[in-house]
């Protein structure tokens, strides 16, 4: 449990995509900015689809062109067809994520199309990144519940995996999207999808709705899962996905993991400043609890 753990930040796009109040291209810039100066230094920076869809999105090549001067660090964008490929290349994307559901029902909620369409429909989208040499990430939604279908199968999940690794997924993150998993099942799921895709190359992606992401994180990372993704404050949730509440909250996780005496490299205080800053421009207080608890602390103080 002492090797290393890397943090895939997700707040810029995951999480304020679903926030009612948009931030705008300027705002997200800043927060990006504060978490890479916090010591995060993968970071999920935008999206390049409709804006009828997800307005909160508009503007993402600015986003990225604003943040890309950092050489140390990595950012990525979601793309879910070959127009906003094109977009994101031409914005200088160096990263691109391609998503996936396990659940037909989310699929058809989502994207209006059934699991097989919506693989066929970005197949060209990972040819062409793999042509240009830009690295795909898989993202997998309803690994462990659906608001649709209900339960998900297992099966399901290891066979879109293993698509999205054949075709030359770099990493596939697995999205507990409705965050009903427990760590059993989240063992059970990972221990499942390691034997088409190997563990050092699997991301826990889960959501926070029924207060068991860090358990099930610690149950993965138990199994040998390396890679995770959070959301500073806890932001996000899901358009698709009703009830569903925000992304684990990074500072949780870190607080956890430094606890656990694993580094993260990440400075706590500054990722709170960066949390409370976002918090403010949206207009809501953050869900984390770590956050809570610092901002409680240093009120006590003055």
């Amino acid at each position: 449990m002492s090797d290393q753990i890397r943090i895939v930040e997700v707040g810029p796009r995951d999480g304020l995509q679903n926030e009612k109040t948009p931030v705008s291209v300027a705002g997200r810039i800043a927060f990006i900015e504060a978490l890479v100066g916090a010591g995060l230094h993968t970071v999920e920076v935008g999206a390049f689809v409709s804006p009828k869809a997800i307005p909160q999105m508009v503007g993402s090549d600015q986003v990225l062109r604003g943040v890309n001067h950092h050489p140390d660090s990595e950012f990525h964008v979601l793309v879910p067809n070959e127009k906003g490929y094109e977009a994101a290349r031409e914005a200088g994307a160096k990263v691109i994520a391609v998503f996936a559901s396990a659940s037909e029902g989310f699929s058809r909620a989502n994207i209006n199309c059934s699991v097989a369409e919506s693989i066929e429909r970005f197949k060209p989208v990972v040819a062409r990144a793999k042509a240009d040499g830009i690295k795909v990430r898989g993202y997998i939604s309803c690994v462990l519940g659906c608001p649709y279908d209900g339960e998900v199968k297992l099966q399901a999940v290891v066979e879109v995996a293993q698509v999205l690794w054949r075709l030359g997924c770099y990493e596939v993150s697995l999205g507990d999207t409705i965050g009903v998993g427990t760590p059993v099942k989240a063992r059970q799921l990972l221990r499942a999808v390691a034997g088409v895709v190997p563990m050092a190359d699997l991301a826990m992606h889960f959501h926070d709705t029924y207060g068991q992401a860090l358990a099930n994180l610690y149950a993965g990372m138990e199994e040998g899962a390396r890679v995770i993704d959070s959301a500073a404050g806890g932001l996000g949730g899901c358009p698709y996905a009703p009830g569903a509440t925000g992304n684990v909250a990074t500072e949780d996780v870190v607080y956890m993991l430094e606890g656990m005496g694993i580094a993260t490299g990440v400075d706590m205080t500054k990722l709170v400043a960066a949390t409370n800053e976002v918090s403010h421009l949206i207009g809501r207080l953050p869900v984390s609890r770590v956050a809570a608890a610092i901002n409680a602390k240093a009120r006590a103080a003055k």
